[in-house]
This record gives structure tokens, C-alpha cells and sequence, in this order.
């Protein structure tokens, strides 16, 4: 991912297990944070949550995004950035989660999301990134 300053990247690495910590926009404007599961897709971070939560409904109604990817052994250590969702993917999303899953937990997803729950992958563009360790 570019703008990635250098000695960071490994926060975006899978084996890491770094969680990111995204702020979202309330529609009073006041933010809203949730620690969330994330991959990197090419240039974009993928934040993977079930439709009609919270983060979901801001950030399908107000597109800009703040995430914190903390260091697991040193919490200040982090990358922050800011950015907005260019796309929403429903449906079949539950690869993705499948996925997470693995990456966080290191075993096979343990399958314990309701059955009827539509899980949703925002697409976030990177547009500003800092560091600070």
C-alpha cells in the first residue's frame, strides 16, 4: 500500500493480527469507534462487519473514515488513516470473514455467525496516513 511510512508495514501484514480501530461518522456528526477484523487489498483496507450495525449505516450514509492499526506488543506504536469507503460489497461476503477469522484466530472459522446475518465488506481508500512509535 503506498504512503505507508517506512518501518510500518509490517502493521498491515497478516501474521501481525493487528486490529484496526475505526471511527465512523454518528448523524449528529459525533464519531463513533469499533475495533475492527481488516485486510489490504492492493491499495484499499477492507473492513468487514454485518449489515445494519452501526459502522454500516454511517458508512454507507457518510463515507469519510478514520482507522488506528495499533501494534499488538506496543499499542503506541500505529498507523492512522484517514479515508472514505468507495465501495460496499454484500452477499458472498462471508469468505472474507471466513478469512479474518483464520487470520485472527489462527484456526478454521469457528462458523458462529448467525446464519440469516448479511455480512458486508466497506472498501476504504486510503488518503492520508501517519505513524507514530
Amino acid at each position: 500500500m503506498k504512503g505507508i511510512p517506512p518501518g510500518f508495514e509490517d502493521l498491515l501484514r497478516e501474521e501481525t493480527r493487528a486490529y484496526a480501530y475505526l471511527a465512523t461518522l454518528m448523524p449528529d456528526g459525533s464519531p463513533q469507534v469499533t475495533p475492527v477484523w481488516f485486510s489490504v487489498e492492493e491499495e484499499h483496507i477492507l473492513a468487514n462487519t454485518a449489515k445494519g450495525r452501526i459502522k454500516d449505516r454511517n458508512m454507507r450514509e457518510r463515507s469519510q473514515v478514520a482507522l488506528v492499526i495499533a501494534d499488538p506488543r506496543n499499542p503506541y506504536r500505529y498507523l492512522q488513516v484517514r479515508g472514505r469507503v468507495v465501495g460496499i460489497r454484500e452477499g458472498e461476503q462471508r469468505r472474507h470473514f471466513a478469512a479474518l477469522d483464520q487470520k485472527y484466530t489462527g484456526g478454521p472459522s469457528r462458523g458462529t455467525r448467525p446464519a440469516h446475518e448479511v455480512r458486508v465488506v466497506h472498501t476504504i481508500q486510503p488518503e492520508r496516513i501517519s505513524a507514530d512509535k
